[in-house]
């Protein structure tokens, strides 16, 4: 059998905690941000733990 390939996508986007959590960034901080008040962009900064569906789905991505 050959191996899982890891998908690039995943892989750049999301970041495993050592304790195996997913975190992710905030959705609406890739583009148009100067139409967007500062106050939603402020709010969206940093990384989000992703939920348990989320999660599974984002696992079979990453191979694991």
């Amino acid at each position: 059998m050959p191996k899982n390939k890891t998908h690039s996508g995943a892989k750049k986007r999301i970041k495993v905690t050592g304790g195996g959590k997913l975190l992710a960034q905030h959705s609406g901080m890739r583009h148009n941000l100067e139409k967007k008040p500062s106050t939603l962009t402020r709010r969206l900064t940093g990384t989000k733990e992703l939920s348990g569906a989320d999660a599974k789905r984002v696992n079979r991505l990453l191979g694991r």
